[in-house]
């Protein structure tokens, strides 16, 4: 069960984000609005959430996730792949050391997006992606054997992140969508395939119990609702246009 969550909130320079998805710019005051409702729907599924103020500095600085992995017994700070995104990190190790006795350190030539990595349990999942190398990955790994967790490494080769197309939501399911449906290393879980035209709900998250995921794709939400998972949508539309989606927008631990 998580109890905490950590966010930031989206500056005006959200608007010179990275972005792949052509969508246009998001319109930031609508933006606001929709990561007030975020949080909102965080306390709702019973978190305590920490909002760290604007970064304008750092475009991309509200997807807190990609900066840190947060395990049961360390904090990893990554070193994400895109180099506008390094500076985020001082920040949040420092955040982190209010919650964390340990905290471990990704270093170069070792890149990590903490989005191309899925927990299961005690095991990790992480995706070979354009902002996720091996140096990293096996670094990651070496942490997470160093307090008694394990690691292996998919290989990416249609998304970003490896959480943009598949969610893992306890209970043995895993939400999967594209490449991922057919993936030899979940072929041991209930995969629920999400259909290529709502592809964008793949990247849902389950907090306690209850699974968020994006407003607007009905055949994704009746499918998980048909698993028993109670099921909150969020509208992240503005953060969709910079390749963001809910695991994004927060680290929950």
């Amino acid at each position: 069960m998580f109890k905490i969550a950590i966010v930031r909130k989206p500056g005006k320079s959200m608007l010179k984000g990275l972005t792949t998805a052509e969508l246009g710019l998001p319109d930031y005051e609508n933006a606001l609005v929709q990561h007030a409702e975020y949080i909102k729907v965080l306390k709702e599924c019973g978190l305590e959430v920490m909002v760290l103020e604007e970064d304008e500095k750092h475009p991309d600085s509200t997807f807190v996730e990609d900066t840190a992995l947060l395990t049961r017994e360390c904090a990893i700070i990554t070193n994400p792949g895109a180099l506008s995104r390094r500076g985020e990190i001082i920040e949040i190790k420092n955040v982190l050391k209010e919650y964390y006795s340990y905290i471990e350190e990704v270093q170069e030539p070792g890149t990590v997006d903490a989005g191309d990595i899925m927990m299961v349990g005690s095991h990790f999942y992480i995706g070979l992606s354009e902002r996720t190398n091996e140096k990293g990955a096996e670094q990651v790994v070496e942490y997470l054997e160093k307090y008694g967790m394990r690691g292996s490494t998919v290989n990416l080769e249609e998304v970003l992140h490896l959480k943009t197309g598949v969610a893992y939501l306890e209970r043995n399911n895993l939400v999967a969508c594209g490449e991922f449906i057919s993936k030899e290393e979940f072929q041991g879980f209930n995969i629920l395939e999400i259909d290529k035209d709502e592809s964008y709900a793949a990247n849902c998250i389950w907090v306690n119990d209850t699974v968020l995921i994006p407003r607007g794709f009905p055949k994704a939400k009746e499918m998980i609702k048909s698993e028993g998972y109670a099921v909150k949508e969020v509208d992240v539309s503005e953060f969709r246009k910079l390749d963001g989606g809910l695991s994004c927008l927060s680290l929950r631990f």
